[in-house]
């Protein structure tokens, strides 16, 4: 039984140490023509308050499945929530109609295909992850939020 909790605590702690060292990073696809997006727009467009991209086109948000550690340091960086915080937020508008929450992709090479292959897609991930298919947009900074 200790060495379970033993192996449990020390697979949790490399969780988050892999999660906290991960630089996020919003983009878009490289061929979307979007330079440069503010904190206010990339919150309005994951909280479903608009649904434009600055260009004008009709967005499609993307996040990561509730099972990636980056999706909670996504939202906690972005708005200062924790992930249940977020999907309740979600939860209320699905059920009262008034909005719907961004696609999700499985793991971060689904969101990169999504991304790279729609001039509309938006998303996160880890900075080293990114290739040229991609553009970042907005780059959280160390007092964000």
């Amino acid at each position: 039984m200790r060495r379970f909790c033993l192996l449990w605590l020390f697979t949790l702690l490399l969780t988050v140490t892999q999660t906290a060292s991960a630089e996020l990073v919003v983009v878009v696809s490289a061929a979307s023509g979007i330079e440069k997006m503010s904190r206010d727009e990339v919150v309005d467009l994951f909280m479903g308050r608009t649904r434009k991209l600055p260009n004008g086109t009709l967005a499609i948000p993307v996040d990561l499945s509730n099972t990636n550690p980056e999706k909670a340091l996504f939202y906690q960086q972005l708005i200062g929530r924790e992930l249940a915080e977020v999907n309740s937020y979600w939860a209320r508008l699905r059920f009262s109609g008034q909005g719907m929450p961004p696609i999700q992709a499985e793991n971060a090479d689904e969101l990169v295909r999504l991304i790279a292959d729609n001039k509309s897609a938006i998303g996160y991930i880890d900075r080293k992850k990114l290739d040229r298919r991609l553009k970042p947009v907005y780059i959280f900074s160390q007092t964000t939020p």
